[in-house]
């Protein structure tokens, strides 16, 4: 199909893109890689009168610690996370989900804070943000303001993005010898939406026990879902098969999937069960840690 009529704008700056979306509010939608908008528009799904396409704006292909975070601009492919040697030997958990998402050809357009502000309740990034309690950067009119992953995602294709604002920044929290995530993920076929994912971060105490733990789910409920149950259990304990094994079924409890082709409902609360328990051994792995 071909979409409907739209208005095409390619700002210079950040101001001019901020002055555009103050204008035309929430009947303008900012393009930057496009490879969930431009489908939704072809079949019509979303139809703004305004087109912003950012990827003229300087200085948001960003990709550096600081102050205990790693900063991504807005231009952040996802290819440029998946050929980083620095996020390969360090961030576990985004290399991981980097070298999933759909596929090749999507992963050189597509961004790491578009894909979080499109917010697709199958999407991969945004259980993965919600493990590594990532933040938000937003912009307006009035200056930027920072959100918590856990506010910044708000139902499914929702986000607390105001009107005449945009997402300019994803920002995740810099990982220490004791920390090491995974993500793990079901599909079809090669580029197709998860059956069922699940992303996991563990941080480690010098004694061994948990010191923090984070848990995000997608493809099974109307958002990518964080397991605050599991979280919890998983603190201050001792790493176990038990304990995994307990952490893992809050996953299962909390799953509320649409039965479709890829599974009945309950095959898919089973996955998520399954997935969080194969991503905490793979992290622990990934920390010298062999659970028993």
């Amino acid at each position: 199909m071909i979409p409907a009529a739209f208005e095409y704008k390619r700002p210079m700056s950040l101001e001019e893109a901020i002055s555009h979306l103050a204008e035309h509010g929430y009947d303008a939608r900012v393009l930057a890689g496009g490879q969930s908008l431009i489908p939704a528009m072809r079949y019509r799904l979303a139809q703004p009168s305004v087109l912003v396409d950012i990827n003229k704006l300087p200085n948001l292909g960003y990709m550096h610690e600081e102050n205990g975070m790693l900063r991504m601009g807005a231009l952040v492919r996802d290819t440029d996370v998946e050929f980083n040697e620095e996020i390969q030997s360090k961030y576990h958990l985004i290399s991981d989900v980097s070298r999933v998402v759909a596929d090749p050809i999507v992963r050189f357009r597509g961004t790491v804070v578009g894909s979080l502000c499109h917010n697709d309740p199958s999407g991969d990034w945004a259980a993965a943000a919600i493990a590594a309690r990532a933040q938000m950067v937003i912009q307006g009119k009035n200056g930027p303001r920072v959100e918590a992953i856990d506010q910044f995602l708000v139902d499914s294709f929702a986000t607390s993005i105001g009107e005449g604002e945009m997402a300019v920044e994803a920002r995740f929290p810099v990982p220490n010898s004791l920390t090491s995530g995974a993500y793990e993920k079901i599909e079809r076929k090669v580029g197709d939406y998860a059956t069922a994912a699940a992303a996991v971060q563990i941080e480690l105490n010098p004694d061994g026990t948990i010191k923090e733990a984070g848990i995000g789910i997608t493809a099974v409920a109307h958002m990518a879902l964080r397991v605050v149950e599991g979280e919890n259990l998983l603190r201050g304990q001792k790493p176990s098969l038990e304990l995994i094994r307990a952490a893992a079924e809050e996953a299962r409890k909390i799953a509320d999937p649409n039965p479709d082709a890829r599974g009945s409902a309950e095959y898919k609360k089973d996955m998520a069960r399954v997935l969080v328990g194969r991503g905490l051994i793979k992290a622990l792995r990934r920390l010298n840690v062999v659970v028993a």
